[in-house]
Parts: structure tokens; C-alpha cells; sequence
């Protein structure tokens, strides 16, 4: 009998660990359950005799991954996957996977409404601005990106963007144009909702150079990685536009100096918390132990990140 453990030190909602117990049922897996643990040894200790195993934001490093003597799988419930050791899991043989799309409406969501709010001053009893008409600039058009831009489109926003790997004319089939460059999309919008990836090409490219060519008014969404981020440049133009707004649903490292010179210009969720609803929770939850199955019984590799 297969074995999956489910290691989320952020427990899935019981209704998730319900539908991901179901699934694994029917194929008559074993489900194992680590919950709300405290110490990265919790999980080293729990990987050694399973199969496979589901995380959220976990931590699967090198540790975990050689010490599951059984392990051939590890999927993370949600899209972002650089909290799993790529080149460790590739080493050992195991398929590293993630979950897309089953929370991308969840952060769009959560996107827009800080937007909504730092449009509005964050409700500070001043007059703030409107969203209609504004240009919104959308930075990887993957699909949090297409959520965003339907929920821009009921605000009545122009819709701007750019990514490399998706053909222009997927875009513009959207409604959307699409822009040549990444400098040309900061340069043209207000408001620009970030979705890239965090990876050596990507960690720190949105600095200073970039943000100051943004438009009087500018707003930058961060609902990607904080690595994405320079973060002097955030202190950089925060000092240098009176208008820039920096909202974030995870708190750079240099928050604290944000927070003691810069109150009323930004907002940080406490935790990252995109993915943080009940529906996500549950979807993201089931997709990884369906594709789980899949792999085992069918060779299903389709969402294989590794």
C-alpha cells in the first residue's frame, strides 16, 4: 500500500484533509498526517517511510528529500515550488510537482482588494483616487494574471502585458495589449500586479531603474515572492516619489524601516496569505493528491517542475 504524507505546519481546513483522505481512499493509499509541527526534524523523521508527500509553504531541502528512503514524489499544494530543493529531488529521482492554477483566483482576489485600498489611502478619512480608467499593468500573464485582468476589466481599468512566454496574440485575444518590454509596461502604468516567479533571473529585478519609471501615482502589487524585490530600492523610492504605494501580501526583510519612515504608503499581510481561503485551501489540496494518484498509476508526469 502506498503511503502519502500530508506535512503542512500551516494545517490544511478539515474539509481539505476530508477531500484529500477521499481521493487517497479510492485508490487505497494510506494517508498520513503531520500537522502544525514546530521543528524541520518533525518532517525529516515523518518522510522516511512514505511514498509521497503533499506540502504547502514546507520546507522539502535536501534533509527531507534524502531521507525518504521510499520517496518518489513530492507535490506542492499551490503554485509557487521554491520551497522544494529542485536539484536534491532531480539527484534522487523524485518528481518534484506543483498545484497551478487551483489557487490563482484566490490571490487575485487578494490583490485587487490592496489595491482598492491604497487607492483609497488606506481608508485614512482622506480623499483617495479611482481605479477606472487607470492603466493596470499585469506583470506575467500566467493564471493569477487572467484572474486579475478579469476582475480590472468590472473596475473599468485599461489593461496592459508583458510576458516573454506567452504569444502576444494570447493576450490580446483577452482583451489585453500586450506590451514589448518589461520597462515599457512600468513606464506606461499606475498600478502594476506582480506574478514572475523567484528564480536567479528573476530574485531582485524589480528595483529602483524600473519602479521610478512608473507613472505619477504608482502602486506596485507584489503577490509573486518578496526575493523578486529589491528591497533598498523600495526605502529608494519611497524617499524619492511621495507617491509611490508598495502593498504586499508578504513583508519584505526590511520592513521594520519601512514601517518607522513611511507610514501610510504601504501595507504588508502578516503572513503570506494568496492562497489563504477556504476554496483555494480545498482545491489545492485535492489537485495534489489526484495528481499523486496519477503518477503512480498512470505515469502522469503533466505538472512535473523538476
Amino acid at each position: 500500500m502506498k503511503k502519502v504524507l500530508v506535512a503542512t505546519d500551516k494545517p490544511f481546513a478539515p474539509v481539505a484533509v476530508q477531500g484529500i483522505k477521499k481521493v487517497l481512499d479510492q485508490a487505497g493509499y494510506e494517508l498520513v498526517l503531520l500537522e502544525g509541527y514546530t521543528a524541520q526534524s518533525d518532517f525529516v523523521n515523518a518522510v522516511k517511510d512514505v511514498d509521497a508527500v503533499i506540502i504547502r509553504s514546507d520546507k522539502a531541502d535536501k534533509e527531507v528529500l534524502n531521507s525518504g528512503n521510499r520517496l518518489k514524489i513530492v507535490v506542492r499544494a499551490g503554485a509557487g515550488y521554491d520551497n522544494i530543493d529542485l536539484q536534491a529531488a532531480t539527484e534522487k529521482g523524485i518528481v518534484a510537482m506543483n498545484t497551478p492554477g487551483q489557487n490563482s483566483n484566490a490571490v487575485a482576489e487578494l490583490a485587487f482588494g490592496m489595491m482598492v485600498s491604497a487607492a483609497r489611502g488606506f481608508y485614512n478619512g482622506k480623499s483617495g483616487s479611482e481605479l477606472r480608467d487607470k492603466n493596470l499593468g499585469i506583470h506575467a500573464y500566467g493564471n493569477v494574471g487572467k484572474y486579475v485582468a478579469e476582475i480590472a476589466k468590472g473596475f473599468g481599468m485599461k489593461l496592459f502585458a508583458f510576458d516573454p512566454f506567452v504569444p502576444a496574440e494570447t493576450i490580446r485575444k483577452d482583451g489585453i495589449e500586450p506590451l514589448n518590454s518589461v520597462e515599457e509596461l512600468y513606464s506606461k502604468c499606475q498600478y502594476v500586479s506582480l506574478h514572475i516567479p523567484a528564480n536567479d533571473k528573476t530574485k531582485k529585478s524589480i528595483n529602483f531603474e524600473l519602479l521610478s519609471k512608473m507613472p505619477k501615482g504608482a502602486t506596485l502589487v507584489n503577490t509573486a515572492r518578496k526575493e523578486v524585490i529589491c528591497e533598498n530600492s523600495l526605502v529608494q523610492m519611497f524617499e524619492a516619489r511621495s507617491d509611490f504605494r508598495y502593498v504586499s501580501d508578504i513583508a519584505p526583510d526590511n520592513a521594520e524601516e519601512i514601517s518607522a519612515k513611511f507610514s501610510g504608503k504601504f501595507f504588508f499581510t502578516p503572513k503570506k496569505m494568496g492562497a489563504q481561503t477556504e476554496e483555494a485551501n480545498i482545491n489545492a489540496g485535492i489537485a495534489a493528491a489526484k495528481q499523486i494518484v496519477d503518477f503512480f498509476e498512470k505515469g502522469d508526469i503533466k505538472f512535473k517542475v523538476n
